[in-house]
């Protein structure tokens, strides 16, 4: 599946018609919080949000822009709660995770596993991002649809859009430990998807 980039131009704009420089968000700052801030929010993140919605719904653009835009709109009705100076992205990035879990939880087609079960494994250092970008992005994609939600979130959230580990857990509020678990038992399992996949294409 192509990119969601290039798709996002039509939802994007719809957000505003004007631009307006960034600017940091502090709530109580007396600074404008509705569309100047909102702009702002858009221009900043949006694309690698979407980015991120695309990859964690599997290749539904549709729903992931669907769900770009709600996550702005809750962060706007939402503007006081953010505690400045904490890091606004694993802010947003939280509410666009919640978002679409809630979804896959109504359609009730979460790829689950019991989370809990991560603990179990050893919590090493993360593995270097050259792994994945040595792979070849379809087969990347392909094994990365297969994983458990609560593994491909973490996979997704450092390799596509390099937070570090401590702003994932803040992200997805679990304790350090055990992203690293998930991020160490995710891409297992992706090597062992992909290979897989490789033997098939060479029988």
């Amino acid at each position: 599946m192509g990119s969601p980039s290039a798709h996002c131009c039509s939802r994007k704009n719809s957000f505003t018609s004007s631009s307006v420089p960034l600017k940091t968000i502090e709530p109580g700052s007396g600074s404008d919080t509705s569309s100047a801030t909102l702009t702002a929010l858009v221009e900043r993140h949006y694309d690698p949000l979407l980015g991120y919605l695309y990859r964690l719904t599997r290749g539904d653009r549709a729903l992931a822009q669907d769900l770009a835009q709600e996550t702005y709109l809750r962060a706007l009705r939402g503007i006081d709660s953010y505690a400045y100076p904490r890091p606004f992205k694993p802010w947003l990035y939280a509410i666009a995770t919640n978002l679409a879990r809630n979804h896959y939880t109504s359609a009730d087609t979460r790829r689950t596993e019991n989370a809990v079960n991560d603990r179990e494994y050893g919590a090493g250092d993360a593995p270097d991002a050259p792994l994945l970008e040595r792979e070849e992005a379809h087969a990347v994609t392909a094994a990365l649809d297969l994983l458990p939600d609560h593994q491909r979130e973490v996979i997704v959230l450092y390799f596509y859009q390099s937070l570090s580990l401590q702003a994932i857990a803040d992200t997805l509020a679990i304790p350090l430990g055990t992203v690293k678990s998930r991020l160490s038992i995710g891409v297992s399992r992706l090597r062992e998807q992909i290979k897989a996949q490789d033997d098939v294409s060479k029988r």
